[in-house]
C-alpha cells in the first residue's frame, strides 16, 4: 500500500468514525425543530418540601438578588427554604445572604477548595443538625436569578420519579459582547437540542453546573455530594447515568445565568472544565464503554454520556497534525510525489476546520432562531454574535491543549452584574 493511499484512507476511516459517532445528535437536532415545547400536563400529587442551595464566594453583590428571586417564587414559603454556603470568603457574602433571609454557613479550607466540597459540606452539616428533611434540594450559583415558577414546574417534573431534573438555562446578559453570547447560544443550545430531545426519547440528561434538583434519597445514597473533580456537574451525571439514575428535564423551569465578558475570565473557566473533562474521562470512560452495552436507557444513557465527555476536539487535533507532519515532510520530496501528498494533506485539514466552522454555525443558528423570543438583545446582536459564536467555540483549541499539560486548580468567577428579574427576562 502506497503511503497516499494509507493517508487517504486513514482520513476518511476518521471522518466516518466521527460521522457515526455524533450522529446521534443529529437526530437530537431534528427532534428539537419538530417539537416546540414540552406540553407538561402532570398533575403531582403533592407539594413537595425543598432547600434551595447556593455555593457562594465573594459573591456579596449579587447574592441579594438570587435570594430574593428565590423568595419571590409562586409556591408556599413554608415548602422552600434557602441555603448559603459562604466558602472561603474575603468579604461580606455571608452577611448579605443572612439579611436576605437565608440560613448561612461559613466555610473556610483552603486544601478542598470548589463547589462540590461546599455541597458536601453542607449536606453533611444538614444531616449532623437533623435539619435534613427535605424532600430534595435544589442548586443554584450566587450569580442566578430564578424564574417565579421554578419550583413549582421542578416540583411538578420531580413528582414523576426521577433522581435529579434539571431547568432550561438562559442568560443575564447575551448582548454584552462576543464571549458572553458564545456562552448563551451553548447553553441554549444544550437546552434546545440536547436535554429537551434526550427527555422527549427517554434518555438521560445532564446536569449543567447550576439550576438543577437532586433528590433527598439520592444524596442520602451517597452520603452527601461525593463528586470533587474538576467539572463536578459532569461527574454526577457521569455516575448516574452508570449507576442507572434518572435525570429528566424542565423546559418551564429557567434559571438565568451570568456569562464571562473578558477572555482572562473565559479562558481559567474552561481551562477548568476542559482539565474535569480529562479526569472525568479517566475515571469513568471503562464503566462508560461497560455500560454502553446493557439495554434500553440504561445503554443509550451510557452512551451518550461516553460521547459527551469523549475528547473529540484533541483526537481531529492529532489528524490534522499527523497531516500537518505529512506535509512538512514531503516538502523535500520529488515534486511529481510531493503534490499529491500535499494535495492530500491540506485537503483534510482545510476541510476539517471549514468542516467544524460551518457545522458551529449552523447551529448557532438554528439555536438562536429557535429560541429568538427568549434570547434578550437586539436583532442585530442575536443574528452578529451567530457568526462569532464558532470563533468562540475555536477559542477551546487552545484551551484544550493547554489543560492536557498545565496543572489546573479552581478559581472563582466574580461576578458584578446585579440584576432584578423584570430586567432580563424577555
Amino acid at each position: 500500500m502506497s503511503l497516499l493511499h494509507f493517508v487517504r484512507e486513514l482520513n476518511r476511516v476518521v471522518v466516518l468514525f466521527f460521522t457515526l459517532l455524533y450522529l446521534y445528535q443529529g437526530i437530537y437536532a431534528v427532534v428539537g425543530l419538530i417539537f416546540r415545547r414540552w406540553k407538561d400536563h402532570h398533575t403531582p400529587e403533592r407539594m413537595h418540601r425543598f432547600a434551595a442551595v447556593v455555593s457562594a464566594r465573594n459573591e456579596e453583590g449579587v447574592i441579594g438578588e438570587l435570594l430574593e428571586s428565590l423568595k419571590q417564587q409562586n409556591y408556599p414559603a413554608e415548602l422552600l427554604d434557602l441555603y448559603v454556603v459562604a466558602d472561603n470568603c474575603t468579604d461580606d457574602t455571608a452577611g448579605a445572604a443572612r439579611r436576605a433571609g437565608a440560613f448561612v454557613y461559613e466555610r473556610f479550607n483552603q486544601s478542598r477548595k470548589g463547589k462540590g466540597y461546599a455541597l458536601d459540606y453542607l449536606f453533611r452539616q444538614l444531616k449532623a443538625e437533623g435539619r435534613d428533611q427535605y424532600d430534595a434540594y435544589l442548586i443554584f450559583d450566587a450569580d442566578n436569578l430564578v424564574d417565579p415558577n421554578f419550583v413549582a414546574e421542578m416540583n411538578r417534573t420531580f413528582d414523576k420519579g426521577y433522581d435529579a431534573v434539571t431547568c432550561y438555562r438562559n442568560s443575564k446578559n447575551f448582548g454584552d459582547n462576543w464571549i458572553s453570547a458564545g456562552y448563551s447560544i451553548w447553553f441554549l443550545r444544550e437546552a434546545r437540542f440536547l436535554n429537551f430531545p434526550r427527555a422527549l426519547l427517554g434518555t438521560n440528561c445532564h446536569v449543567s453546573g447550576t439550576g438543577f434538583l437532586v433528590s433527598a434519597q439520592l444524596i442520602e445514597e451517597n452520603g452527601g455530594w461525593p463528586f470533587h473533580l474538576l467539572t463536578e456537574d459532569i461527574q454526577f451525571s457521569v455516575d448516574c447515568a452508570i449507576r442507572g439514575k434518572r435525570i429528566g428535564y424542565c423546559d418551564k423551569a429557567v434559571v438565568y445565568d451570568e456569562q464571562p465578558t473578558t477572555f482572562q475570565q473565559s479562558w481559567d473557566q474552561r481551562l477548568r472544565w476542559s482539565k474535569g473533562f480529562y479526569q472525568v474521562d479517566r475515571e469513568y470512560t471503562a464503566p462508560l464503554l461497560r455500560g454502553c452495552f446493557r439495554p434500553g436507557r440504561l445503554g443509550t444513557s451510557c452512551y451518550d454520556m461516553f460521547v459527551t465527555v469523549a475528547p473529540g476536539m484533541l483526537l481531529t487535533l492529532l489528524m490534522i497534525l499527523f497531516n500537518g507532519i505529512l506535509l512538512a515532510a514531503c516538502l523535500t520530496e520529488p515534486a511529481f510525489w510531493a503534490v499529491r501528498i500535499i494535495r492530500e494533506t491540506t485537503g483534510f485539514m482545510l476541510s476539517s476546520i471549514v468542516s467544524f466552522y460551518l457545522g458551529l454555525l449552523a447551529y448557532g443558528v438554528l439555536t438562536v432562531l429557535s429560541e429568538w423570543k427568549h434570547i434578550r438583545a437586539t436583532p442585530w446582536k442575536k443574528l452578529g454574535y451567530v457568526v462569532t459564536f464558532p470563533v468562540f467555540m475555536f477559542t477551546y483549541i487552545p484551551i484544550s491543549i493547554a489543560a492536557l499539560v498545565q496543572k489546573v486548580e479552581w478559581k472563582p468567577i466574580y461576578h458584578s452584574a446585579a440584576k432584578k428579574f423584570k430586567e432580563i427576562a424577555p
